[in-house]
């Protein structure tokens, strides 16, 4: 009986419950798709999906944050990477026979270790480095090391880049 009293102390009636303060909890409902993702996590996977499609040709552009003037032009054969991105994690923790409880593992040569690194989505270890790299459709190779007054653009199809002129008076 006195449990029944405690576990309904907490309910009045059906309604919300308040903070001392009057706040009424907040509560949201996101739909899901079929498979049950969200919008954002179906944009997640559609745009890892295009950027790791073999042969995918991609179009990228440096512009001037100030003249909106294209400042270089490259086809991208496949994705543009961080320079700070690895194929190996920079820590490990022994043998990995050592360590049942962590299950990060990682050979490096024929011998397993383990790490408390993770791979990301694309499957690489890393964070994003001070540069960015590239192969182009004619299978060259590029770095952009980004600036102040640049910014890129990547896209799957060719952009029609307009120049706008702004003009200014003084009166």
């Amino acid at each position: 009986m006195i449990a029944l009293v405690l576990m309904s102390s907490g309910c009045e009636d059906g309604k919300q419950q308040k903070s001392d303060s009057g706040a009424i909890k907040a509560t949201t409902h996101i739909k899901t798709d079929a498979e049950g993702h969200t919008v954002e996590q179906t944009n997640i996977i559609e745009r890892l999906q295009r950027d790791n499609q073999i042969g995918e040709v991609k179009h990228l552009y440096v512009i001037s944050s100030y003249s909106g003037d294209v400042l270089e032009y490259s086809t991208v054969k496949g994705k543009v990477t961080s320079g700070g991105k690895r194929l190996s994690p920079k820590t490990v923790n022994g043998n990995g026979m050592d360590s049942p409880g962590n299950s990060n593992y990682v050979y490096i040569g024929s011998t397993q270790y383990t790490t408390d690194e993770v791979l990301d989505d694309g499957g690489a270890y890393g964070e994003s480095g001070n540069y960015l790299f590239w192969f182009d459709a004619q299978d060259n190779y590029h770095q952009y090391y980004p600036s102040g007054g640049t910014y890129l653009h990547i896209s799957e199809r060719p952009l029609r880049i307009r120049k706008s002129n702004l003009t200014f008076t003084l009166e």
